[in-house]
């Protein structure tokens, strides 16, 4: 599984960022730019990936992990954001809500 550092996550340009936090989480604050599928539903939501590569949070790095793996499973060029939207917050970057 490739996987990226948050300070990664913030040098990147034009690379999607899927966030599969749950609504509640998501609207408590989020990485600028990230589009919400929720774990919980990502199977519903397929149709709804990026074509090409694409990154993927949680809030700690768990969740998106599990998801990436079973996206690579189907074929989908997805990395893993390690330490998640709590480490981009606790780094200092900034938080859309």
């Amino acid at each position: 599984m490739k996987s990226i550092t948050v300070q990664q996550l913030r040098d990147r340009e034009a690379t999607p960022l899927i966030d599969v936090r749950e609504p509640d989480e998501f609207a408590g604050g989020h990485v600028p730019g990230a589009v919400n599928l929720p774990m919980s539903r990502i199977g519903d939501l397929l149709d709804q990936l990026p074509d090409g590569a694409f990154d993927v949070i949680c809030q700690v790095g768990g969740r998106s992990a599990r998801v990436v793996e079973a996206l690579e499973a189907r074929g989908f060029d997805a990395t893993n954001v390690e330490g998640g939207t709590g480490a981009w917050i606790s780094s200092g970057f900034p938080v859309d809500r």
